[in-house]
């Protein structure tokens, strides 16, 4: 009786495990809480003459659907970049949309990575793609990634053998009032 008991803890055990949702599903999750709020950030990390520095960075979890993300990105009065995040097969894509003040796209947008594995609920890694390669050839060894923590979000770039390192951290306990649409947005 004890043996059959002690299968049946096993097999809970194990189905329990199996059941737990992957490190991609959690992040995605915990990033979709945030949809339709504005967050204000800094610079944490960058060269002394960083064109972000000195300047209002705003990120807006603007629009979430069941597997896409998109939030605008501002640096001052720009408001060109948007990240967008992709969820398929249990791994999720970053990509850098890109627009002119009047919507149309940059010659350089669309560029960014897929993680290489489920990552963790509170970190997801994005190694440049091919596709990223053929559009900025000195970008093919970035790697970028996004920790996601109760209080904060942090953007981080590194680009793997140079000291190129950037990373901008923004304050999820204080939301800041909704901007204006994203160049290439309709309100």
């Amino acid at each position: 009786m004890k043996k059959y008991i002690l299968i049946l803890l096993v097999f809970v055990a194990f189905k329990g495990v199996a059941q737990q949702e992957s490190g991609a599903l959690q992040f995605w999750k915990n990033l979709k809480y945030h949809c339709g709020n504005t967050y204000e950030g800094v610079v944490i990390e960058a060269t002394e003459n960083d064109s972000f520095r000195g300047k209002k960075l705003v990120m807006h979890v603007r629009s979430c659907s069941e597997n896409i993300i998109r939030i605008p990105f501002f640096v001052g009065e720009d408001k060109s970049r948007t990240w967008i995040l992709n969820l398929q097969n249990d791994r999720i894509q970053l990509k850098h949309d890109h627009r002119h003040e009047d919507g149309t796209p940059d010659d350089v947008t669309l560029y960014g990575g897929i993680a290489s594995n489920s990552g963790l609920p509170n970190i997801q890694f994005f190694p440049a793609d091919q596709q990223t390669a053929d559009l900025i050839s000195y970008a093919s060894t970035n790697v970028w990634w996004i920790t996601l923590e109760e209080t904060t979000f942090t953007y981080n770039l590194r680009r793997i053998g140079t000291d190129r390192l950037f990373s901008i951290q923004f304050d999820l306990t204080k939301p800041i009032p909704t901007p204006s649409a994203p160049w290439g947005w309709e309100e």
